[in-house]
């Protein structure tokens, strides 16, 4: 029934309906009944308490146009009936009727849109029955001589009532339609946040994971030596344990100062909205392998045929990403010493990968995490296609990334 309106709003409405109260009253008291002869029956009090009512029923109507169209509609249609009802012809009071069926189509709910529109055409019909039927200030009533007239005024008020009407639709849907294209603005700014936060979390994930893997063996590794060469201090294998421990420490240091750069790189981005910061290539294919090798994971690579040129960036990255993470799998969940197969086919449409390696025995874990999820969204954002197939102890990765398809 009432609109939230602003403070102001509601100021201007109210201070509108008094001006428009104080200027109406004495016209409806004085010009009009005086200029209709509408003088008898009545006094000078009685006329002026029915234009001060007219009046007030108008300025109400005028006041709460925008606050409750509905309500207005109503006070619109009494004022109209109580000034018919006295025999009182149309006057300036009536130009309120013209701000209320804008408000109507405006700013009313689908009811009193509609209630708006049947009313400027009742109202039309209403004023010329009343004009040419009526008291006796119509000039003769309705005749055959005067049925053209009639028409023409039908014609004039369903224009001008319905011009009212029509103005307020227009608006209606033009602030419909802002409405609608701020409300898909932000739903796509919604949108390219969302896919912002993915990518970098993405991003930290394969980081993450991949460099903690390896930290997680070479601490490993480091701590057997250490328990080795701690049991029997006398061995000559001690000294190959401590080295051994030295080496692993040294690739965990290594490691995490990678890790943290690449995360500082991340932050980064997520702080200051920068663009992508350098992203790895082919060329870091090597010390990714580096890595797996020093973690004690035995890795056998296979590229037939080789990569012609320098492919795309996007599918370097994606290549890139997913064998990072197909590698960090088979470090925590593949079998211990168990060797990891990598194939790469640089084909002249398409890149084919393969990452196999011996799940460990044992119950395992449903395999839903973030990497295989992570893992697919790479290669279908470089247009192509991931697939997870486990079988006979063996866990493998299968991607098609298309060399210069549509990402």
């Amino acid at each position: 029934m009432f609109r939230r309106l602003k403070t102001y709003q509601l100021v201007v409405d109210v201070t509108v309906a008094v001006v428009f109260l104080v200027t109406a009253w004495p016209i409806e008291t004085v010009v009009v009944t005086g200029a209709f002869g509408l003088e008898y029956r009545l006094g000078s009090l009685g006329h002026g308490l029915i234009g001060f009512v007219l009046a007030a029923l108008f300025s109400a109507a005028l006041a709460l146009r925008r606050l409750s169209p509905a309500l207005a509609l109503g006070l619109a249609w009494l004022g109209a009936v109580v000034q018919m009802g006295l025999g009182r012809p149309p006057s300036y009071a009536d130009v309120a009727i013209f701000a209320v069926l804008y408000a109507t189509a405006a700013y009313g709910s689908r009811a009193v849109y509609w209630s708006g529109f049947a009313s400027a055409l009742v109202g039309a019909i209403v004023i010329t029955v009343y004009l040419f039927a009526g008291p006796s200030f119509a000039g003769g009533g309705l005749s055959w001589h005067t049925l053209p007239l009639a028409l023409v005024m039908l014609v004039a008020a369903a224009f001008a009532l319905g011009l009212s009407w029509t103005i307020g639709a227009l608006v209606r849907t033009a602030v419909r339609a802002r409405e609608n294209r701020e409300a898909q603005q932000r739903a796509e700014a919604e949108t390219a946040a969302e896919h912002e936060r993915v990518r970098i979390a993405r991003d930290m994930h394969d980081v993450v994971a991949h460099s903690l893997a390896v930290v997680i063996a070479q601490a490993d590794g480091a701590r057997y030596a250490v328990a080795a060469g701690e049991a029997n201090p006398q061995a000559a294998s001690s000294t190959l344990d401590a080295a051994i421990a030295a080496e692993a420490l040294t690739t965990i240091s290594a490691t995490a100062r990678s890790a943290l750069a690449d995360v500082r790189l991340l932050l980064g981005q997520l702080r200051h909205q920068q663009g992508d910061g350098p992203q790895p290539t082919l060329a870091d294919l090597e010390e990714l392998y580096a890595q797996v090798r020093a973690a004690g994971v035995p890795l056998r690579v296979d590229v037939d045929p080789a990569p012609p040129g320098g492919p795309p960036a996007a599918v370097q990255l994606a290549v890139y990403r997913i064998l990072q993470e197909a590698l960090t799998n088979a470090l925590r969940h593949g079998m211990p010493q168990g060797e990891v197969a990598v194939r790469l086919a640089w084909l002249p449409d398409r890149v084919e990968l393969e990452v196999s390696n011996p799940l460990a025995p044992g119950p395992r874990a449903a395999r839903a995490g973030h990497g295989l999820i992570g893992m697919r969204e790479r290669a279908q954002l470089a247009g192509g296609r991931l697939d997870v197939v486990e079988d006979d102890g063996a866990f493998t990765v299968r991607a098609h990334v298309p060399v210069g398809g549509p990402a």
